[in-house]
Formats: C-alpha cells, structure tokens, sequence
C-alpha cells in the first residue's frame, strides 16, 4: 500500500475526487468507471477533458471512499490503466 496520511486528514466516508491524465482515446473513462465500479460500486458520471494539442485527456470522478486503504487501492488501480500518466 502507499504511505498517506488521509485518515488523518478526512472524515469517513468522504466524498473524493480522483483526476485521472493519459493518453488521448475514447474508451479512457469507460476504464476509470469500471476501476471505480469494482470497489465502490455506483451511478458515474465522469467529466473529460482534452489538453490544448489533443494528445491527452483528463478524467475526472467523485467518489465515496470509506477508507484511506480504499483511497490508495484506487490510485494504485487506475494509475495502471493502460496509458495513463498521472493519477492526481
């Protein structure tokens, strides 16, 4: 697991905002939703946005974390989506 200190910072359950950049491709946030599905199972509507050149997108979703373990099995999962760069 990663070393955070959420559970200092948060009160449980919190609602929680995870950004998601990679690679510009259609399907990106199908990929974030069905992360998110497997461990917080939910309605998703995440927003997406271009970058300037179109070479990437970012994905953005709120979700309802319980814990700081469930926080950073989530950064671990969607930061090994295929092409993404960065799990913010």
């Amino acid at each position: 697991m990663l070393d955070t200190n959420f559970h200092e910072l948060m009160e449980f359950p919190a609602s929680f905002p995870f950004k998601v950049v990679g690679d510009a491709r259609d399907n990106l946030a199908d990929d974030v939703v069905s992360v998110v599905q497997r461990h917080v199972p939910g309605d998703y509507v995440p927003s997406s946005k271009a970058s300037s050149k179109g070479t990437y997108h970012s994905v953005t979703i709120r979700v309802t974390v319980n814990s700081k373990e469930q926080i950073e099995q989530l950064y671990i999962e969607l930061a090994a989506i295929e092409g993404v760069k960065r799990v913010l």
